[in-house]
């Protein structure tokens, strides 16, 4: 596995989140890919890895289905739990 270089980016505040949560279940991102597609959420690697990374902005469907996918609430994305 491949480290990040550089610090997160800012266009989206549940990034390193998705990574905690994502990590903690041990789940790799081609897992988490597939569970997301379950939930009606079709992305590429690419797409995933830039969205953990805060490099790409989230839509709120996708935060819905993420949150799903990984079986938190969305508040727990959002850091308001």
């Amino acid at each position: 596995m491949r480290h990040r270089k550089e610090p997160p980016g800012d266009k989206n505040i549940i990034g390193t989140r998705v990574i905690a949560i994502r990590k903690a279940k041990r789940m790799k991102q081609k897992d988490f890919l597939a569970r997301l597609q379950t939930f009606g959420l079709d992305i590429s690697p690419t797409s995933l890895s830039r969205l953990e990374g805060q490099y790409r902005l989230v839509q709120d469907y996708e935060v819905v289905a993420i949150a799903k996918a990984l079986e938190v609430s969305v508040g727990d994305l959002l850091g308001q739990d």
